[in-house]
């Protein structure tokens, strides 16, 4: 038999599965946890052994948007079929953390890398993928998702000086844990795996061909993903994983490998740009004027900080895009939030328009 604490399960996930089973009068239900998600189904651990499960009929009827939907990491309420190695999954258990991006493309939709991880590892390799505006999306999301960000720098093997590396990701990842590790070698594998003990969970996020797939070999002990080498006229890499993946790893914890992201867009960290950017918002209250626009005023500590070369014109030129594209994602998000309140009312309103009444 499965023990689930081995997945996770703990005494505070335990009483949330009380209160859902109750409140939701699912007494036929037991706790499994998503290990791997497929196009319409998923595959779900529980004490009873692992199951291929899909959401009932009223839970889709219910899901408002993505983020009510399973994903891989979350702990939710089944129901096996009577007979099969299949389940019904009724109800998701409330989030510890959340990290998601806005989905690649022109759509505007939320899509979800992983939940319920207690460390998210930000992963740059110390080539030419190396990309401190990169590692600023990263850290603005990873702060939002209720997660602790590290900074892991693979590819230690084939870097003669990793120390600028590591004083640039210093300069935008204030207090920041930072990782240089080698797969190859296995350097720093240890300490990576030293961080997740006692059922912890880590998700890997980072672009293609920074060493997702063998990181996570190398943490794991076995190969459990197929690697591929980068292009060599580029240092690009290629798309290995094609899925997200939770995998047991020695000593106790667990792991989440994520697709490569060939672009990260934000979605709806308005919040957690301040901590990410938080040397701009302190020059920003030492402003003379407090509605300073940071452009030609007088007494402007920002401009003052740029000529005198404390900050880089490339860290506030992207602090602005930042903080532009947040706002335009919520506007869209509002609107669309909007249009589909109004459709749900339209909806009620036919359904009671259609429905006989009663002859009194």
């Amino acid at each position: 038999m499965t023990k689930l604490q081995d997945f996770g399960w703990n005494t505070t996930w335990e009483e949330k599965f009380k209160i859902a089973q109750a409140s939701n009068k699912l007494a036929k239900t037991i706790p499994g946890r998503v290990l791997l998600e497929h196009k319409h189904s998923y595959r779900v651990i529980t004490e009873q052994g692992e199951w291929l499960s899909s959401p009932s009929g009223s839970f889709q009827h219910t899901a408002f948007e993505r983020r009510d939907f399973p994903a891989v990491g979350d702990w939710v309420l089944v129901e096996q079929m009577p007979g099969e190695e299949k389940a019904i999954i009724h109800a998701v258990l409330p989030r510890t953390s959340l990290f998601s991006r806005k989905a690649a493309g022109l759509t505007t939709a939320e899509q979800l890398i992983a939940v319920n991880v207690d460390i998210v590892f930000l992963i740059m390799s110390l080539n030419l993928d190396f990309n401190l505006r990169r590692l600023e999306r990263y850290l603005i999301a990873a702060w939002d998702s209720g997660a602790t960000p590290i900074i892991v720098l693979t590819k230690k093997d084939l870097c003669e000086d990793d120390t600028p590396f590591i004083q640039e990701a210093e300069s935008v990842a204030f207090g920041v844990p930072i990782h240089t590790v080698s797969s190859f070698t296995g350097e720093g594998i240890n300490e990576l795996q030293q961080l997740l003990v006692d059922g912890k969970t880590a998700a890997l996020l980072g672009s293609s061909g920074v060493g997702k797939s063998s990181l996570t070999n190398a943490l794991c002990g076995t190969e459990v993903m197929f690697v591929q080498e980068v292009r060599e006229d580029d240092d690009k890499g290629r798309h290995t994983t094609t899925h997200r993946e939770l995998f047991k790893i020695p000593g106790g914890g667990l792991l989440i490998d994520t697709p490569g992201m060939r672009e990260f867009q934000l979605w709806d960290q308005g919040e957690s740009l301040d901590s990410s950017f938080k040397d701009i918002e302190e020059l920003s209250s030492q402003c003379r004027f407090r509605d300073c626009e940071h452009k030609r005023e007088p007494g402007c500590a920002v401009q003052n900080a740029i000529h005198e070369g404390t900050l880089t014109n490339e860290r506030y030129n992207s602090y602005i895009k930042l903080k532009r594209e947040l706002a335009y994602i919520e506007r869209k998000t509002n609107a669309q939030a909007q249009i589909a309140e109004r459709n749900k009312w339209k909806q009620v309103s036919k359904t009671l328009r259609q429905k006989p009444q009663k002859k009194r």
